[in-house]
């Protein structure tokens, strides 16, 4: 005598939808306000070409008369400023002092790479300023405190002339500072830059979206009886 067997299978419910994958979504991160970055490769290619010939954009800092110009010019310059009808001392000291820290800052820290023979480094000076480029980018050497030291002492001497006046001292400080910022070792190949448009390159992630499944929380649920009546 055979037995009828009994499968208990739940209820389906077609109607529901499989869940999807979690989508993450993100948003690109905008690039940073201010951003401190390195220029100028160590490579040894690099090397190599800065060490094949001399720079003479750099090298004339040592050369004989290449110190006690700075002197002269800023000697020759205090002569004509006083020439300028209704020149007072204090203007004429602090035009002298704000000039001589223009054209220091503009030579020495702003142009960038060299203005001839530059085939010949294969562009290994086309990210440096002058002063990185004088004496290898060594630090603490003569040519270097010197360059450090006229302005510190033309300051000085502007002060003094200017009687101290606090308007005149905060304007020759100030340039001052921003001169003696860029000679810093510590800033030595390093570039701030402002705004910069480049994404960083990660997403900033945000909450994940999980989609409904389209089916509530499981309950007891009926049971179909399946016997071998069925099959027959």
């Amino acid at each position: 005598m055979s037995r009828s067997t009994t499968i208990k299978l739940p209820a389906l419910d077609l109607s529901a939808v499989p869940p999807r994958a979690v989508s993450m979504r993100g948003r690109g991160r905008s690039g940073s306000i201010v951003k401190v970055e390195e220029v100028g490769a160590r490579s040894t290619e690099e090397v190599l070409d800065r060490s094949a010939y001399t720079n003479p954009n750099a090298d004339w800092v040592n050369a004989k008369g290449a110190w006690l110009i700075h002197v002269v010019l800023i000697i020759f310059g205090k002569i004509i400023i006083d020439t300028i009808p209704g020149m007072t001392q204090q203007i004429s000291w602090t035009l002298v002092n704000l000039i001589y820290l223009a054209i220091s800052y503009l030579m020495f820290h702003w142009v960038t790479g060299i203005p001839f023979e530059n085939d010949l480094h294969g562009g290994a000076y086309d990210d440096l300023t002058l002063w990185e480029q004088i004496d290898d980018g060594a630090q603490y050497t003569p040519a270097k405190k010197w360059l450090f030291c006229v302005p510190v002492a033309l300051f000085l001497a502007s002060t003094h002339y200017t009687n101290y006046n606090p308007w005149l001292f905060a304007i020759n400080i100030t340039s001052l500072i921003l001169v003696l910022i860029p000679k810093l070792p510590q800033l030595h190949r390093q570039r701030v830059r402002f705004m910069s448009e480049a994404p960083s390159g990660m997403a900033t992630p945000i909450t994940p979206s999980f989609p409904s499944s389209g089916t509530l929380t499981p309950v007891d649920t009926p049971t179909i009886d399946i016997t071998a009546a069925h099959f027959r």
